[in-house]
């Protein structure tokens, strides 16, 4: 390329790039002087990003080997608790089925009594009933003479004494 300018001279420009062993040259130079200054902080300060990546690691580890500690530990109690649980359910069943057998029996004694209950008083009546019947019936066979007592009726003289006379199947009564 030439540019020529009022006079008439040719004037060269030159090309960057022309020279690539010059070009690579100084791009090396300034990635090391780049890589250089780096290290030199990091030596200088003291740390060092892989140091720092250890460590957080290492804290990373620790954390989570004691968060699954933690996990382990929660583990085994929830297990020791749901088995104390089952236990106490358990014996609560058993406890419940023991009231209803209980019950059962206490059921059938009542029932049992209340039957008897039921005969005896059926019974009752009926004895009630035979007794009035039977009242009524002395009643009605008992003359009115009868009534007199014992001590105003006129002995035998002959000394045998007569017994009243009464009703074919009815008896008498002494109250004592």
């Amino acid at each position: 390329m030439e540019v020529r300018s009022q006079g008439a001279k040719p004037m060269k420009i030159a090309r960057r790039g022309s020279h690539p062993v010059e070009l690579a040259a100084a791009a090396l130079v300034v990635i090391v002087l780049g890589v250089g200054s780096v290290a030199i902080w990091r030596s200088y300060t003291g740390n060092s990003p892989e140091q720092e990546r250890i460590a957080a690691a290492r804290q990373l580890q620790a954390k989570a080997t004691q968060t699954s500690e933690q996990l382990v530990e929660k583990t085994t109690g929830l297990e020791v608790t749901q088995q104390e649980s089952i236990d106490q359910l358990q014996v609560v069943q058993d406890q419940l089925q023991a009231v209803r057998r209980m019950l059962a029996g206490q059921q059938a004694d009542t029932k049992r009594l209340s039957d008897q209950v039921s005969t005896l008083t059926e019974s009752i009546d009926s004895l009630r009933q035979s007794f009035a019947s039977v009242q009524t019936n002395e009643a009605s066979v008992r003359p009115v003479s009868r009534n007199k007592s014992i001590r105003t009726r006129p002995h035998a003289t002959t000394g045998a004494q007569t017994k009243p006379a009464r009703a074919p199947g009815v008896t008498l009564r002494t109250h004592g």
